[in-house]
């Protein structure tokens, strides 16, 4: 059994691994700052003998030396995450994203610990060929517009990582996160179909912006982590970037039809122009 290092780990989708590998007998250890993760999501955890947390910056150098120098495998995935939280805190979510995956990659360097990094679909950007390849050019936004920053943020962090496997041969492997959905989602930063389900509930609007027929995939965050998990137990993928997400497209407008008559509410759906969401 390995002991698990996640950064992140009080957030949705690290809550979610934290718990498949305490399920297995690892031993897990999860360092998250609560700025978007809940210590409710750490409830659950705290049953197994071999969970600890530490509420801290993943910044914090002697911190992370101590914890990374007594894990065996790290999975990265703290950041600075939902649309809101990006436009609203721009600097926040530069420096913790490329500042936070500094640490961790010299820490791992320093001990030499085979590290999984979790970056987004984002870095596609503007990109119009489907389905998306791991090769695939990235088209971002004009850096006037300030929710291109957390795609640009996480872009760098892959080449850093990748500098680091190509420079000093560091085992890191890299998973860009498609939409995931699941238990312990908010809605609080922007993420679409909590914010549709509150709406929903209350009877208030559900707001969509443009005209809604932009398709998206969402993904069950359980196949999710097992994927991460997977990922990480295979041979040969070090220093290479791999998709996780689902195949099933919907609408955000179908999406936004499905939640309403679910809940059978009574919310009327209002396009929003893009224009008016973000900057």
């Amino acid at each position: 059994m390995t002991h698990a290092l996640i950064t992140g780990g009080a957030g949705f989708i690290g809550s979610h691994l934290s718990e498949r590998l305490l399920k297995q007998g690892h031993t897990v250890t999860v360092i998250d700052d609560l700025s978007t993760g809940t210590l409710a999501n750490l409830t659950t955890l705290q049953q197994y003998p071999h969970f600890k947390y530490a509420i801290e910056d993943i910044r914090n150098l002697q911190v992370m030396d101590r914890l990374v120098s007594e894990c065996d495998v790290i999975y990265h995935l703290a950041a600075a995450v939902g649309v809101q939280k990006i436009i609203s805190e721009p600097i926040h979510t530069i420096e913790v994203n490329i500042g936070g995956s500094e640490v961790v990659l010299k820490m791992a360097r320093r001990y030499r610990k085979k590290t999984m990094i979790a970056s987004t679909s984002e870095v596609y950007g503007k990109g119009v060929s489907f389905p998306f390849r791991e090769d695939d050019d990235s088209l971002l936004g004009p850096t006037t517009r300030s929710r291109w920053s957390y795609a640009a943020s996480k872009a760098i962090d892959e080449f850093l990582a990748l500098a680091y496997h190509k420079e000093v041969d560091l085992p890191v492997v890299i998973f860009r996160l498609f939409n995931t959905v699941g238990p312990r989602q908010r809605g609080q930063y922007g993420m679409v179909l909590p914010r549709f389900v509150r709406w929903a509930v209350r009877g208030e609007p559900i707001l969509v912006y443009g005209d809604g027929q932009q398709q998206r995939c969402f993904g069950n965050v359980h196949d999710v982590v097992e994927a991460i998990h997977t990922l990480s137990e295979a041979s040969g993928v070090e220093g290479q970037v791999f998709n996780i997400g689902s195949t099933e497209e919907i609408s955000i407008m179908e999406l936004a039809q499905r939640v309403r008559d679910r809940a059978d509410s009574p919310s009327e759906i209002k396009l929003v122009p893009y224009d008016e969401a973000y900057e």
